[in-house]
């Protein structure tokens, strides 16, 4: 008896694996579903919109992009993770979905309701301040603030914003004396300090390269690894003595956990694909979004290691949803 229950068990098994692989090699067999938990126009809609159009090429089937903000990306999020497995329905990741479960008080969905499938790119931060600010450079900038009475003013986001996570490190691991003033975008906390309503913000290079290039904003460093390419000119913060500043706005693909293995990496391989694309390479070059691409184990490594870097800001910090 128990060893026809073993062998039921075989078979079943045997038949999902046959089932899963014959569904692999008939995908897609009709239009995919990106869904960007952003508005359009910002850098994660480009990256989405880059790696669609590349990945709709390789795949022979329409990539479609389907904007929906609200909630700190967790909407978009939600949505993707109570889809159907099935290998027609992908989340536009970004760091929130690594770092809302930290911050947030409740959250429709667990973290492992996603899995990751690929990177499309990132746009390092640049932490600027208005043109006219004494401050060559973030050493300067950091010791200024230290010096300040009651500290410099730095815009963010919002609670868990990239820009909050940039003065969260700033403060615990370099000892700068800084208040964050939340505004609702990125967009509102650049106006601020074009304004100069306040000394500083961080925000993605795509949003802000264009008032440093016009002599608007001064860039005092970068906050990823590696310079960005459409300004080279401007080093990074690891360059400039703050290596524990590596963060970026970056874009990856996840799935609904339970969409079949062979699925997610003819899909990471279609990203890849498209992120190596000079066509596709170049244009997000010029905008200032490096393009990633990799594979599955390479993005599912490089979340991991957002988890763990962001986690511990946050411990530090005691970042919670306002």
């Amino acid at each position: 008896m128990l060893s026809h229950r073993i062998a039921s068990l075989a078979v079943g098994l045997a038949m999902s694996v046959f089932a899963q692989g014959a569904a692999a090699q008939a995908w897609p067999a009709k239009p995919i579903r990106l869904v960007v938990p952003f508005s359009a126009g910002g850098a994660n809609d480009l990256m989405a919109r880059a790696a669609a159009e590349g990945a709709s090429k390789l795949l022979g089937q329409p990539v479609i992009v389907d904007n929906k903000p609200g909630a700190g990306a967790i909407l978009g999020a939600d949505v993707v993770a109570k889809s159907a497995p099935d290998g027609y329905t992908f989340l536009v990741s970004a760091a929130g979905v690594v770092s809302n479960s930290m911050i947030k008080k409740s959250m429709p969905y667990k973290d492992d309701a996603l899995v990751p499938v690929a990177m499309i790119g990132l746009a390092p931060s640049v932490i600027v301040v208005p043109a006219n600010a004494p401050y060559k450079d973030l050493k300067e900038f950091v010791a200024a603030s230290k010096k300040s009475g009651s500290g410099f003013h730095w815009a963010t986001a919002g609670t868990g914003s990239t820009p909050h996570f940039v003065e969260g490190i700033l403060q615990t691991k370099y000892g700068s004396k800084l208040d964050v003033v939340p505004y609702k975008s990125g967009s509102e906390s650049i106006t601020a300090v074009l304004g100069n309503q306040v000394e500083a913000t961080s925000e993605a290079s795509i949003v802000v390269l264009p008032y440093v290039k016009g002599g608007k904003l001064k860039a005092l460093a970068g906050t990823w690894t590696q310079r960005i390419s459409a300004y080279p000119g401007l080093p990074t913060a690891t360059e400039e003595g703050f290596p524990e500043i590596r963060i970026a706005h970056w874009a990856g693909v996840h799935a609904p956990r339970g969409t079949p293995d062979a699925i997610m990496d003819k899909m990471a391989a279609a990203v890849d694909a498209a992120m190596k694309s000079p066509e596709i390479s170049k244009r997000l070059k010029d905008l200032g979004i490096e393009p990633i691409g990799g594979t599955r184990a390479s993005f599912a490594k490089f979340v991991d290691e957002e988890r763990a870097r962001l986690g511990s800001v946050v411990k530090a910090t005691g970042m919670k949803e306002d």
